[in-house]
């Protein structure tokens, strides 16, 4: 079979190409903002923390600089239940699967752009039929009579279109993009290491919530018991009303803080069940106690220089600030002239098996140059813009660095008068448990009456609940700092990467 055409690209068109292809890049070219320059979190050094023996969450703390952060930070408790639950809520929470389907949009709209690199090719072809004028020379190049002067026409063709990134407006796009692609996986790990922390916390504050809830009822036990005794001796005369109602009320008012910690127990449990994906009414079967719970004794401190790196908000507010630099290119470009080259070839012919005969074929080249002359403003305001948002995305990134610095700092702060709160509230309740004690042993000895054992067990109570309130801050606050250093998702390299990188 003869072919229909034969035809190649001119050489001046390749150098053409070649030259256009070629092409500077407009716009600013992005640098990544230098780390802060300051060696420190707080004004003062950081210490080890005092540490209270044979209690939960009483162990002496030490910051060790520049100790890696593991990425199951979680772990260092030593739950087995508390790292089931994270673990379940990382797989099954809709914040991160949402997050996830982010990250692949994004993937895909950068792949997307990166087409326009490539010229665009398409195929064609056309069937008509046509009558022709008979007061017209006839357009069928051979002789016809007629009832000739209809014909059919076919037409297959394939076109091919290719605009040069001249000026790199394409490439300035995808580096736009691409940023944008950062910024949302930078999201999404920020959702990853937030949830694992929410779940953390909220899991120390169940527990915490439980053991205040034994606690306030113990309490009101022995306030029952005391306005009990004061209403039997104010019958018989040897209680003042005073004494009975100053108890009664001193009753209702501890019966009045256990609903809002009842109500607080269940919002717990919600807030448990709606992070590891499940509806309220299936709530984990896990259920929390801080004894269960071991507090890690070496504390990561991150280098300054490096929390930058490690603080996905951060790194989240970088990449937002690489977008707008590129867009500035992106807008340049756009009030640069754009060139098209296009190219077609084909045949045609008046009957369908004479497609591919010879001399039928056809070929053409075309280049068009376009510049924008007037546009009303247009253009300019939109590269000003540009320019002013890029304004914005470097006074935000600077806002985001010192909100995670003031975030490490007040985490740090917490932690050691964390520790100091804790040493309080476990001497208040060991001065209680020896009044508690000295009040048992004077009772069964006679030398006092039941109503000082009650009033002993009432403080001593009142103590507890202050010193479970301590260890679970304590916990809570050592969960936080991890969080605050970026919660080590530098070491998943499901994180680092998306699966199209893998």
């Amino acid at each position: 079979m003869n072919p229909i055409y034969k035809w190649r690209v001119p050489h001046f068109a390749a150098a053409l190409c070649l030259l256009l292809t070629a092409g500077c890049v407009v716009g600013p070219n992005f640098k990544k903002p230098a780390a802060p320059a300051v060696s420190s979190y707080t004004a003062g050094p950081l210490r080890s923390t005092a540490g209270v023996a044979n209690i939960a969450g009483g162990s002496a703390q030490r910051f060790v600089q520049g100790l890696n952060i593991p990425g199951e930070w979680w772990t260092l408790f030593h739950s087995r239940p508390l790292n089931g639950l994270i673990e379940s809520s990382l797989t099954h929470n809709p914040d991160v699967k949402a997050a996830q389907a982010a990250l692949q949009v994004a993937r895909e709209d950068v792949l997307a752009q990166r087409g326009a690199f490539f010229p665009s090719v398409t195929g064609g072809f056309a069937a008509s039929r046509q009558l022709q004028s008979e007061q017209l020379a006839p357009v069928p190049n051979y002789p016809i009579v007629p009832y000739e002067y209809q014909y059919n026409l076919f037409t297959p063709e394939v076109s091919v279109s290719y605009v040069p990134d001249v000026f790199g407006l394409n490439r300035r796009t995808i580096e736009s993009l691409e940023a944008q692609e950062n910024e949302v996986r930078f999201q999404l790990i920020a959702t990853y290491v937030t949830l694992s922390a929410n779940v953390a916390v909220a899991a120390i504050q169940e527990a915490s919530l439980r053991a205040r809830i034994k606690a306030t009822r113990r309490l009101i036990a022995i306030d029952s018991g005391m306005v009990h005794i004061l209403r039997y001796r104010f019958a018989k005369g040897y209680a003042s009303r005073l004494d009975l109602a100053a108890q009664e009320s001193q009753l209702a008012q501890v019966a009045a803080t256990l609903p809002p910690l009842l109500k607080r127990l269940a919002r717990q449990r919600d807030l448990l069940a709606v992070l590891a994906g499940r509806f309220p009414g299936r709530a984990p079967v896990e259920k929390f106690e801080l004894s269960s719970l071991r507090l890690p004794e070496e504390l990561p401190v991150s280098l300054p220089s490096q929390l930058v790196e490690q603080r996905p908000d951060v790194r989240q507010a970088e990449a937002n600030l690489h977008a707008a630099s590129a867009q500035i290119g992106v807008a340049i470009a756009n009030r640069l002239p754009n060139i098209m080259l296009t190219a077609d070839v084909g045949s045609m012919a008046l009957a369908f098996d004479q497609v591919f005969a010879a001399g039928t074929g056809f070929w053409g080249l075309g280049a068009a140059l376009a510049t924008p002359i007037f546009e009303g403003g247009t253009l300019l305001h939109k590269e000003r813009a540009a320019k002013a948002a890029y304004v914005q995305a470097a006074e935000q990134y600077r806002s985001t660095v010192l909100a995670a610095f003031q975030n490490v700092a007040d985490t740090l702060n917490a932690l050691e008068q964390d520790a100091s709160a804790l040493k309080a509230a476990s001497n208040a309740a060991a001065a209680a448990r020896v009044t508690l004690n000295l009040a048992r042993e004077q009772t069964q000895d006679g030398y006092t009456c039941e109503l000082a054992l009650l009033y002993a067990e009432q403080a001593y109570n009142r103590a507890s609940i202050n010193l479970i309130k301590a260890q679970a801050n304590r916990f809570a606050d050592t969960a936080a700092l991890f969080e605050a250093l970026g919660g080590g998702w530098w070491h998943s390299a499901d994180l680092i990467k998306d699966k199209h990188e893998k």
